[in-house]
């Protein structure tokens, strides 16, 4: 591979979250137990709006989308952190790091369009209630869904080709716990201004673009729910806008700002990066269900449905 023909090393060691080797045991333990029940959650949530015909609305079309993109985030940067936790060499190939960033981008960019599809979705409702069946058909929700993943497929194909003819300098120490691109150009010997320029314009675009879409539809479902003469209308169309607005802060300003401050190595990337890629994937299940009398109502008729086959 030319990758390898044009640097001076061929690995990164990744620093984790910790040195210390009892702290590594008991963030080994505390992830595992995160990542099985972001696992278990986002299948959970699949396998109920799969099974029950009342949730087969666009609403929860989009969010069993987003529980897949939930469950493949987590799987590109969690597994490999739990070995790190257990191995004393913390090493990952140039090609296996750049092939994580890959999918960091591709899944995480997906995920930001998805949340904006999302918040038309609830704009479409609230505010044209009787045309939202015009509106939101399920051609056009397909097509979302489409565009969601090939919008962010080509953030990625824009970004990370350009690391690949990056030469990388035997200061290969990445001092994270995943490889994102912008912890990888301080390692570079090569001119990174063109990467730069290109993740900085990308990020922008990409991030100011969706944030667009998401404040507009919410500035419309603002001014429509306090038109409503009505508490407990008012009350009951806030609601479904609840959970996505959490879901929308957790992931996209944790993101978002991961990737616009300067790469130093500090805590504050550490915490934004676990934020959106293990804490979101992880709570957006809870979310979702908890605040939401129709998830509840269709879990308990699944439970009730594999109790009566098991019988």
């Amino acid at each position: 591979m030319a990758l390898r023909n044009h640097s001076t090393s061929t690995e990164f060691i990744l620093l984790g979250l910790s040195a210390d080797p009892k702290v590594q045991a008991l963030l080994f333990v505390l992830f595992l137990g995160i990542y099985l029940l972001t696992v278990m959650g986002n299948l959970a949530m699949l396998l109920v709006i799969s099974a029950d015909f009342h949730l087969h609305t666009p609403m929860y079309f989009f969010l069993s989308n987003l529980s897949f993109l939930d469950l493949c985030f987590s799987s590109v940067t969690v597994p490999k952190m739990l070995e790190n936790l257990l191995s004393k060499k913390k090493i990952i190939s140039i090609e296996g790091c750049l092939t994580q960033a890959f999918f960091v981008f591709d899944v995480g960019g997906t995920e930001i369009f998805l949340l904006s599809a999302m918040a038309y979705d609830r704009y479409a409702a609230i505010c044209h209630p009787l045309l939202y069946s015009r509106m939101m058909s399920n051609q056009l929700c397909v097509r979302l869904v489409w565009a969601s993943w090939s919008l962010g497929f080509l953030d990625a194909v824009i970004n990370i080709p350009l690391a690949m003819n990056l030469n990388f300098c035997e200061a290969h120490t990445i001092p994270h716990y995943s490889c994102e691109l912008p912890s990888l150009f301080p390692l570079s010997c090569s001119d990174v201004s063109t990467n730069l320029t290109v993740l900085l314009c990308s990020t922008l675009l990409h991030g100011f673009g969706t944030f667009f879409l998401i404040f507009f539809s919410y500035a419309r479902i603002v001014s429509t729910i306090l038109s409503i003469s009505s508490s407990l209308g008012r009350s009951k169309a806030f609601s479904t806008c609840s959970s996505h607005l959490t879901a929308v802060s957790f992931f996209y300003g944790s993101a978002f700002l991961r990737h616009l401050i300067p790469t130093s190595g500090s805590p504050l990337e550490l915490i934004f990066s676990i934020q959106y890629g293990v804490i979101t994937p992880l709570v957006n299940p809870l979310i979702y269900s908890l605040k939401n009398k129709e998830v509840k109502a269709a879990l308990r008729r699944t439970l009730g449905k594999c109790l009566q086959w098991h019988r």
